[in-house]
């Protein structure tokens, strides 16, 4: 098509609801219109012409997936270990002292040991913690509550 020529003609609009009314993507009608997908989209949406069903017919379900619920999020299973390590009352982590028995180098370290840095890197004495992390979280349980503390952010912008 000449570059001086319009994308969206009366016959590339008509193809384009007649296709939309069949059903076909988005993709499909770009490729029989001869226009891109983004093309296909804006000009539908200038068009005001939407699906009523959000999911496509054809497209087969997730299995074990209940229709109109996602999958729990990362943040928000996050979120509830650490409400369930904050749930009990916890000492200060200022004052319970962390053993750090189980150092160990970059290589070795795994998910199955904390991850928190000991000493500087780079330093010959620097490892990592290497005690048995809280499920799901990086951290061994002293270091959860020093990296994870609630309220930290509040106390940092009163200052």
């Amino acid at each position: 098509m000449p570059a001086n020529q319009p994308t969206w003609t009366a016959e590339r609009v008509e193809l384009l609801r007649s296709r939309f009314d069949a059903g076909l993507t988005c993709r499909e009608i770009a490729d029989d219109i001869g226009v891109s997908r983004n093309a296909v989209i804006g000009k539908l949406s200038r068009l005001n012409l939407t699906r009523e069903d959000s999911g496509d017919a054809r497209r087969p379900a997730r299995k074990g997936a209940a229709k109109g619920r996602r999958r729990g999020s990362v943040p928000r299973l996050q979120y509830q270990m650490l409400q369930a390590l904050y749930a009990e009352p916890w000492p200060e982590a200022d004052d319970e002292p962390i053993h750090n028995g189980h150092c160990c180098s970059l290589l070795e370290l795994s998910e199955q040991r904390c991850r928190w840095p000991i000493s500087t890197p780079g330093a010959e004495d620097f490892c990592f913690c290497g005690n048995t992390p809280v499920k799901g979280l990086p951290y061994c349980p002293g270091h959860a509550r020093l990296a994870y503390r609630p309220g930290s952010r509040q106390r940092v912008a009163r200052r």
